[in-house]
């Protein structure tokens, strides 16, 4: 699996710093295929255990009035296939409603309960800061799956007396080690994965959502042509493919508790 740090500001070091399991969030069916199916196909070919949250079940999304009723199980059921594409077949909802996403306690308990369970060396969420140079990647709800992310790592998930009914459930307080963030703000980027041993498995991933892409032509050269550019800006060799992230050291050697 190759990863490259896009400078020395990325405190994350694949030779030294070992992965066994990693917890993606994301607020629809679709969001981590687009952000993140090439890293984490790179993650599974290398035996990481992958595993999804998606907050709303999508039923905002689609553009065939006719599709309503199944557009929630049509999701489903499109994100299950395209998660099993790039190898990971463990999913979990929080079934909120799609578009109307908030950081809510609720919400946060409920991420902070997955991760106690799962128990992931990486977090992967979408950012929660806005995007000014392309808002379609900062919909309400890819901020509020960051927000309340964020919130929940630090510090209810460590914290055994945040939701005391987790850890009256034995889910005991768990100290993440990373946070990595995608879909936000090119210029927070410290970390960039190259991909391009995986380009044609997260294609094929987000080709599965069909209901959400009325051009596929469209849709497939601006994902080619934002991973080559994400690969330039990295110093990559030409031709190269690579995903970017915001990588966040949440607990290390260097953590003091409350600091």
């Amino acid at each position: 699996m190759a990863h490259s740090a896009a400078s020395a500001q990325s405190p994350f070091n694949p030779d030294i710093h070992r992965v066994g399991r990693v917890l993606c969030f994301a607020a629809h069916p679709d969001d981590i295929d687009f952000g993140a199916a090439g890293t984490i196909a790179a993650w599974t070919a290398a035996g990481i255990q992958v595993s999804y949250c998606i907050m709303t079940d999508g039923d905002a999304g689609g553009f065939d009035p006719a599709h309503r009723v199944e557009i929630i199980a049509l999701r489903a059921a499109e994100q299950r296939r395209a998660a099993e594409l790039v190898g990971v077949t463990d999913i979990h909802y929080l079934h909120e409603r799609d578009g109307y996403l908030e950081p809510t306690h609720e919400v946060m308990k409920g991420v902070v309960r997955l991760i106690r369970e799962i128990r992931p060396d990486v977090v992967l969420s979408m950012h929660p800061e806005r995007n000014w140079n392309r808002l379609q990647k900062s919909h309400p709800d890819h901020l509020a799956v960051g927000e309340a992310v964020t919130r929940a790592v630090y510090p209810a998930v460590e914290n055994p007396f945040a939701y005391p009914e987790l850890a009256e459930a034995g889910l005991e307080a768990y100290k993440l080690p990373w946070l990595w963030l995608y879909a936000g703000p090119e210029e927070r980027e410290n970390h960039v994965v190259d991909v391009t041993d995986h380009v044609d498995a997260k294609l094929e991933a987000i080709h599965v959502h069909v209901s959400q892409h009325p051009d596929v032509a469209a849709m497939e050269s601006a994902v080619r042509n934002g991973m080559h550019a994400i690969a330039r800006r990295a110093g990559f060799a030409e031709g190269r493919s690579a995903e970017a992230f915001h990588v966040i050291a949440v607990n290390g050697p260097g953590t003091i508790a409350g600091f």
